[in-house]
C-alpha cells in the first residue's frame, strides 16, 4: 500500500469514528432529554448544598427534571422528599468528606470523566476514564478512591468486554495506576494473560488492602490487593463485585449461579475467619456491587423491566434468614454518609 493510499485510509477511519461517536452521542443526549423532561414521579427538593447528618446518598432515576442528578435522603426516613443537586452523574460514591462521581459527558462527541468533591461539594480533581463508569469506592477514611469503567462493552454479561480499574489518594498525593499492572496470583501461579480484567474495588481500613474481582480466560476470583506490594492474590473462586463488611469479617459479592450461556448473578455473602459462604434469598438478576447498609442488611439496585433507564435499590439480610424488600425507589448507586 501506498503513502497516499495509508493516508486516505487513516483519514476514512477517523471519520468514521469520529460519526460514530457523535452519533453515539446525540442519541444518548435524545434519551436523556426525554427522560429529564417528563413529570416528575417522587417528590423532591432542589438544593444547593449538601444536606448534612446521615443520610444515603445516590443517583436518582425518577423521570422528570432531576432525572440522573444526585439526591439524597436521612438515612432514618428513606421515603422522605430527596434533595436533588445539580449534579449529574452515573456512578456516585459518598463520605461525610469526600464524594466521587463517574459521569458521561454528552454531547457531539462523548466524554467519560471522573471528578472528586469535598464535604461542601467543592472540586477538587478530575480524570478522563477510559469508557462508560461502572464501579466507584472511597475507602472508609476518606483517603482512597477507586474507579471502573468499560474499555470496551457496557455490561458485564457482555462478551468480549475490558475493563480499566484505578486507585489513588483522594488528596492526589498518589496515583496507583490501572490495576491490570498488578502481578495476579492464583494458586501461587502468576497470570500473565493479555485478557486480564480487575473490576469492583472494595477497600479495607489500612490504608493498603483492599478486595476486588479479577477474571481471566472466562475465570473470576475474588482477590485480596496489596497497594504497597502491587499484588493481587486469589482466596475465592466465582465471586464478583466484593463489598466488605463494616467489621470487616465478611464479603457480600455477586456470585454466578446460571446454568447456561446467559449470566445469572444472586448475591452471596463469605464468612473471612471460617470460609463459609451463605446464598441469600434474591432469585432476580443482579449485576450490581452490593453496599452494607449495616452489619446485617446489604442494598444493591436493580432495573425496572417495565422502564428503561430507571431502577430501584433494595436491602436483604445478610444471613440469608429473610427475603428482599424494597429500600429506596428509583434510585441507583447508593451509598451511606454518616
Amino acid at each position: 500500500m501506498t503513502a497516499r493510499r495509508r493516508f486516505w485510509l487513516a483519514a476514512i477511519i477517523g471519520i468514521l469514528l469520529l460519526a460514530g461517536a457523535a452519533g453515539y452521542g446525540i442519541v444518548a443526549w435524545a434519551e436523556h432529554r426525554a427522560r429529564a423532561s417528563a413529570p416528575s414521579e417522587v417528590e423532591s427538593v432542589a438544593s444547593d448544598v449538601r444536606p448534612a447528618g446521615a443520610r444515603i446518598v445516590f443517583r436518582n432515576t425518577a423521570l422528570g427534571a432531576g432525572y440522573g442528578l444526585v439526591a439524597s435522603v436521612p438515612l432514618s426516613d428513606p421515603s422522605a422528599a430527596r434533595s436533588v443537586t445539580d449534579l449529574a452523574c452515573d456512578r456516585v460514591y459518598a463520605t461525610a468528606a469526600v464524594q466521587s462521581c463517574l459521569h458521561i459527558d454528552r454531547g457531539v462527541v462523548t466524554t467519560f470523566n471522573g471528578t472528586l468533591s469535598d464535604a461542601s461539594g467543592r472540586e477538587t480533581r478530575s480524570w478522563p476514564l477510559a469508557g462508560v463508569p461502572s464501579r466507584t469506592r472511597i475507602s472508609a477514611d476518606s483517603r482512597l478512591v477507586a474507579a471502573t469503567s468499560f474499555v470496551t462493552g457496557e455490561a458485564y454479561g457482555t462478551v468480549g468486554f475490558a475493563t480499566m480499574t484505578t486507585i489513588s489518594r483522594t488528596d492526589g498525593s498518589q496515583d496507583y495506576g490501572n490495576l491490570e499492572d498488578f502481578a495476579l496470583l492464583v494458586d501461587d501461579v502468576l497470570i500473565t494473560a493479555a485478557d486480564r480484567n480487575v473490576w469492583g474495588v472494595t477497600f479495607s481500613d489500612d490504608d493498603n488492602t483492599f478486595y476486588a474481582t479479577a477474571a481471566s480466560n472466562n475465570q473470576t476470583w475474588l482477590v485480596r490487593g496489596d497497594l504497597a506490594a502491587r499484588t493481587l492474590t486469589a482466596i475465592r473462586d466465582t465471586a464478583e463485585c466484593p463489598s466488605l463488611s463494616p467489621d470487616g469479617g465478611r464479603i457480600a459479592y455477586k456470585k454466578e449461579v446460571s446454568t447456561s450461556v446467559t449470566p445469572q448473578w444472586s448475591i452471596a455473602v463469605l464468612d473471612l475467619a471460617t470460609g463459609t459462604e451463605t446464598l441469600l434469598h434474591e432469585k432476580r438478576n443482579v449485576d450490581d456491587q452490593v453496599l452494607w447498609l449495616d452489619d446485617d442488611t446489604l442494598l444493591y439496585g436493580l432495573a425496572r423491566e417495565d422502564t428503561v433507564g430507571d431502577s430501584d435499590v433494595w436491602s436483604v439480610s445478610a444471613d440469608g434468614t429473610a427475603v428482599p424488600e424494597l429500600f429506596l425507589a428509583h434510585a441507583w448507586s447508593p451509598s451511606v454518609v454518616r
